[in-house]
C-alpha cells in the first residue's frame, strides 16, 4: 500500500487527484489531505437542498462536486481526508466496510472506542459521528473516501450545510443528518489530553505507516501536472458542480 500525503489545501485539486489516482494508476493506494473550508457535495446531490449558498459566498466556502455518492460534507484545516483506492480482488464485495478497518485500528491505537456504523460511518459514544465516507466504483478499481472530524469548526458546518429553501422537486440524494464530535474534544473530555490538529496528523500518519509498514510519499511533478489538468476541465467549472 502506497501511502501519499497530499501538499495542497485545495478541494479542486484534492478531489482531482483522486480521480487521477483512481484512473490513471493500478496500484493500491491511501491518498491524505487536507483541504481549506469547502462544501464536498455527493454526484447525485441537489445542492440547493443540500448547502445554504449564500453563507457559503459570505464566509469564504467553496462548493464543490466529487464523483462518488453519499452525502454533503463539510471540510476545513480541522479535518483529515483518507481516501482508499484499491485494485478489485475476485469474489470480495467492493461495498462492504473493510476498508475502515485500518482507520478504526489506528483509531483505537490512539485511545478512541471506535464503532463502525451501518452506512460505513465511524462513531464515538454518545452516539457522536466523527467520519462519514462515500464511495466510487468501476469494474477494475475502487474508491472509498471519508473525513475524519478532529478541530473542525462545527458552527460553521452545521450552517453551510443548512439549506434554506430547499426545492423538492428536483430529484437527488438527500443527506442523513447526524449528531457529530470532534475527536479533539474527545481527547479533552474523556482522556485529558491537550492534541492539536498538527500532532494529532503526525501521530496518524505514523500510525497507519506502521500498520501498512510503508513510507510517506508526495505525488511527483509529472502527477501534479496532470491532476491540475483534471482540475482545470472538470472540478473549478460551474457546470460540473451545480448540475442537475
Amino acid at each position: 500500500m502506497q501511502i501519499i500525503y497530499s501538499q495542497s489545501n485545495s478541494p479542486t485539486f484534492n478531489l482531482a487527484a483522486e480521480e487521477f489516482l483512481f484512473s490513471e494508476r493500478n496500484d493500491d493506494l491511501l491518498y491524505l489531505y487536507v483541504n481549506k473550508p469547502s462544501v464536498i457535495v455527493g454526484s447525485n446531490q441537489v445542492i440547493q437542498n443540500e448547502v445554504d449558498q449564500d453563507y457559503c459566498v459570505q464566509n469564504n466556502i467553496q462548493v464543490v462536486r466529487r464523483i462518488s455518492g453519499g452525502g454533503t460534507v463539510y471540510h476545513d484545516l480541522g479535518n483529515l481526508n483518507y481516501c482508499f483506492i484499491s485494485n478489485k480482488i475476485e469474489g470480495k464485495s467492493s461495498l462492504n466496510n473493510d476498508f475502515l478497518n485500518p482507520i478504526v485500528h489506528v483509531l483505537r491505537n490512539l485511545g478512541l472506542p471506535i464503532e463502525i456504523g451501518i452506512r460505513k460511518d465511524l462513531w464515538l459514544p454518545g452516539p457522536y459521528k466523527i467520519s462519514g465516507t462515500a464511495s466510487h466504483i468501476s469494474k477494475k478499481r475502487d474508491l472509498h473516501h471519508g473525513t475524519l472530524l478532529f478541530d473542525t469548526d462545527l458552527e460553521k458546518l452545521e450552517k453551510a450545510l443548512t439549506a434554506k429553501e430547499k426545492n423538492l422537486n428536483l430529484k437527488g440524494i438527500p443527506s442523513v443528518p447526524s449528531s457529530v464530535k470532534n475527536i479533539k474534544t474527545y481527547f479533552t473530555e474523556q482522556l485529558s489530553m491537550n492534541c492539536e490538529m498538527s500532532a494529532f496528523k503526525e501521530l496518524f500518519i505514523k500510525n497507519i505507516a506502521d500498520f501498512y509498514s510503508s513510507k510517506l510519499t508526495i505525488l511527483n511533478e509529472t502527477d501534479i501536472s496532470k491532476i491540475k489538468s483534471i482540475e482545470s476541465m472538470k472540478y473549478t467549472l460551474r457546470e460540473w458542480t451545480f448540475r442537475k
